[in-house]
């Protein structure tokens, strides 16, 4: 019996790279010169430091820009508010979501049971398992997801025959 699973997934390593040239970018530019602004990473929590909340705001924007060049979703960053660490300096956790949320899952499987189609939808951890008797009605299903689910970053793998 064909299936796929949904997932929502993030390779580490270009997180990584991303967060190396936001550094780099930082020590290179003037607006930042003698500036302590900077990016650390914990597994998937990132911190961001900088002088100001307006060079934080600099900050965000330059890592969001190196993720999506990077091929990273933004949308799976997770913005924590700013905190104030001495003085002006302040700092932001930023957290890089993994798998499919059980709400989203379970309106994920919610939408394939309501469109009618010959296939069959459970939540398996933080993954959606689709299992159907045609490849067509999975394809059918994997429109139907892109088009209804915009914002949470989805992959379609696994897809077995």
């Amino acid at each position: 019996m064909p299936s796929f699973d949904i997932v929502s997934e993030v390779d580490k390593q270009e997180v990584k790279n991303a967060l190396e040239q936001t550094n780099k970018e930082i020590s290179t530019r003037f607006d930042f010169k003698g500036s302590d602004a900077r990016v650390e990473q914990s597994e998937l929590v990132l911190t961001v430091f900088a002088d100001d909340a307006y060079k934080l705001g600099q900050v965000m924007d330059v890592l969001r820009a190196r993720m999506a060049k990077r091929g990273v979703d933004i949308r799976c960053l997770e913005e924590a508010e700013i905190e104030k660490i001495s003085g002006d300096k302040v700092k932001r956790q930023v957290t890089v979501k993994v798998g499919v949320p059980t709400e989203k899952g379970k309106e994920i499987h919610r939408l394939i049971k309501d469109a009618k189609l010959k296939v069959t939808a459970s939540i398996q951890g933080d993954a959606v398992r689709v299992q159907g008797a045609k490849r067509d009605d999975l394809q059918a299903a994997i429109a139907l997801v892109r088009q209804k689910v915009t914002d949470v970053p989805l992959q379609f793998n696994n897809f077995r025959d």
